[in-house]
């Protein structure tokens, strides 16, 4: 035998041995798609026993590729202000709604006060 038909030999099985890799690497991932299937059945089947919400998991959220954590909402202001009718205003970021305006205008804003 020569040398050249014994480097075929050896090229051959390695050419069986990774496909051989390659076979059990998609059965392992099969395997552990079917895992994860079971799994998130058990998770929800507790979930729903339980009667358990998101917010409880205290779970970040997804935003989008590469993401990991949602930027944090923008805090919301107190309401200052109540009119009648039961709008309300924070009473400083944007322009004054017209019923601001106007209680100013006739100087009873500070009645509308939130207590």
């Amino acid at each position: 035998m020569t040398t050249h038909s014994k480097l075929d030999e050896i090229d051959n099985e390695i050419l069986k041995l990774e496909e051989r890799i390659a076979e059990l690497q998609s059965r392992r991932a099969e395997l552990l798609n079917m895992e994860k299937t079971a799994k998130l059945a058990e998770v929800r089947k507790i979930i729903s026993q339980y009667g358990i919400t998101a917010s409880e998991l205290k779970l970040p959220a997804k935003t989008g590729k590469g993401r990991k954590n949602a930027a944090a909402p923008a805090p919301v202001a107190k309401v200052k202000y109540r009119s009648a009718a039961g709008e309300t205003w924070s009473g400083g970021r944007g322009r004054k709604p017209q019923w601001v305006k106007e209680a100013m205008a006739a100087g009873t804003l500070e009645q509308s006060a939130v207590k």
